[in-house]
């Protein structure tokens, strides 16, 4: 059996290693003479490359922000004073993942256009809103149950009780006793979402936003090696998330085992 296991999951590194390693040796073979850095070079010199990077890492931010004020708050109340409606919750919160982000975004046009009730297409700050509120839609599954998980973890009750004898009021509870303890879970979710931000395509494509999506769909229409570059760093920034949720979680599990 450890046989089959460490076959299996030698022929998974395979499976995922070698493409990326061909679309790295690919991204380095600009020039004949041999392996060079320039495609890496004219993309991080590209003006376009670096106001669409920032452009998604600060969507990327607020998204965490508003993905944070909403879900800690809601995944707290449940767990402490109404968890038969868990089950609806995580049902809602899993409709992004059925519901494809190309109709979430015309629904989103189709609302608050510039002839609808409430337009917030009509100036590029509420179309970055309305692009922060689609972001916060599609992390919604992974940042609720990573918290959701956090809060397993802690004794929702007791801390809260201790809390209110100390004369602790409910923002004081949630924000400096509850998200402490989950903060392991938070940035969980956090790295997850800012994954997910930094990728997508559909939502800033539609909304006609500068984003790196978009920006990373046109240069792979007209270059050969720049986008295999660009892709090379998107997977290096989704694997840096990666790690520093690892990371994150064995320094608490270590500063629990010090404890």
């Amino acid at each position: 059996m450890k046989v089959f296991a460490w076959g299996a999951f030698l022929f998974g590194c395979l499976f995922f290693a070698l493409p990326l390693l061909g679309l790295t040796e690919f991204s380095l073979s600009m020039r004949r003479e041999g392996y060079t850095f320039d495609a890496y070079r004219v993309v991080l010199a590209d003006p376009q490359f670096r106001s669409t990077f920032l452009y998604s890492v600060t969507a990327a931010i607020a998204t965490i922000v508003v993905g944070i004020l909403i879900v800690v708050p809601t995944a707290y109340w449940i767990r402490l004073r109404m968890p038969w409606l868990r089950p609806i919750v995580e049902f809602i919160t899993l409709m992004p993942l059925v519901i494809p982000a190309i109709v979430i975004v015309f629904g989103y046009i189709r609302l608050y256009n510039t002839s609808s009730i409430l337009p917030l297409m009509g100036t590029t700050a509420g179309t970055t809103l309305l692009l922060i509120c689609g972001f916060t839609v599609l992390s919604l599954p992974y940042m609720y149950r990573a918290v959701d998980t956090g809060m397993r973890t802690i004794d929702v009750g007791t801390l809260t009780e201790a809390a209110q004898s100390l004369g602790a009021g409910w923002f004081t509870i949630l924000f400096r006793i509850i998200l402490p303890n989950v903060l392991v879970a938070v940035l969980s979710g956090a790295f997850l979402t800012f994954a997910i931000v930094i990728g997508e395509f559909v939502f800033p494509a539609l909304l006609n936003l500068p984003a790196f999506g978009p920006y990373m769909q046109i240069v792979g229409a007209n270059k050969a090696y720049e986008p295999m570059a660009l892709a090379v760093i998107a997977f290096g920034i989704t694997w840096g998330c990666m790690g520093l949720i690892q990371l994150v979680t064995r320094l608490q599990k270590h500063t629990q085992v010090k404890r």
